[in-house]
């Protein structure tokens, strides 16, 4: 409840000093729009704004899942084939030096103007997080339970999927909490590079057209998107994992 209680707290503090920033003389309501002039964009635009949101809420699920099962199998061929590990590692890292706007664009020339464009760049930046955190769960097992499992015959895949996979959890959990916050910036940037729906694109049209109330009513949604994938993840995990809690 504290912890609530100061959250609460420092948010009406942001809102009311950019309520007081946007109200004073020489502030442009068309490059700042207030808490207010937002409020009243959700209101007024809340349906235009609702199912634009769902496109982008679909784009994100899907590169996220998208994300999951790829990295999580890169991840486990990687720790089963430590030369495979060694190579691609170098080259996981690289692939983070790519711009996301630059990579938007090629996918959408590469892919059309579809949702898969922006499936798979959302799954390009999930990626990362998933497969890193999943490699290093893996390796970091306690060997004691690695030498029980062989103490007692296990095969290595029953090793991996009663003893390693399990033990991984916790990291996997950390670096899903990661991609599922920066889901949301991919599938902006992918409707940035051309889309013809989803709040990415709705946020640009508003700017082109100096709607500043509806960019910022945009950027809320955006925000409240992140925090509850952010949350849901936390959800799963205490759901699928209790014990990686302690």
């Amino acid at each position: 409840m504290r912890r609530w209680a100061l959250s609460s707290a420092l948010l009406v503090a942001a809102v009311a000093a950019w309520q007081g920033i946007a109200s004073l003389p020489g502030v442009d309501n068309l490059t700042l729009a207030s808490p207010v002039e937002t409020a009243r964009a959700l209101d007024h635009d809340s349906s235009l704004l609702l199912s634009n949101a769902w496109t982008t809420l679909e784009e994100v699920l899907l590169g996220l899942a998208m994300a999951v099962a790829l990295g999580l199998a890169a991840a486990v061929v990687m720790h089963l084939f430590r030369p495979l590990r060694d190579a691609a590692y170098p080259l996981l890292i690289a692939s983070q030096a790519i711009p996301i706007p630059v990579a938007a664009v090629l996918f959408v020339l590469a892919f059309d103007y579809g949702i898969g464009p922006k499936i798979a760049i959302v799954a390009l930046i999930c990626f990362f997080p998933v497969t890193v955190n999943v490699v290093d769960g893996l390796r970091s097992v306690d060997e004691q339970l690695l030498k029980l499992m062989r103490s007692m015959g296990a095969s290595r895949a029953a090793t991996l999927w009663k003893v390693e996979l399990p033990s991984s959890l916790p990291r996997l959990f950390s670096g899903l909490r990661v991609a599922a916050t920066v889901s949301v910036i991919g599938a902006v940037f992918g409707e940035w590079a051309g889309a013809d729906r989803g709040l990415g694109r709705l946020v640009l049209l508003g700017i082109n057209q100096l709607q500043t109330p509806r960019v910022y009513a945009g950027i809320v949604i955006l925000m409240i998107m992140s925090l509850l994938m952010f949350g849901s993840v936390s959800l799963i995990q205490r759901l699928v994992a209790p014990w990686s809690r302690a």
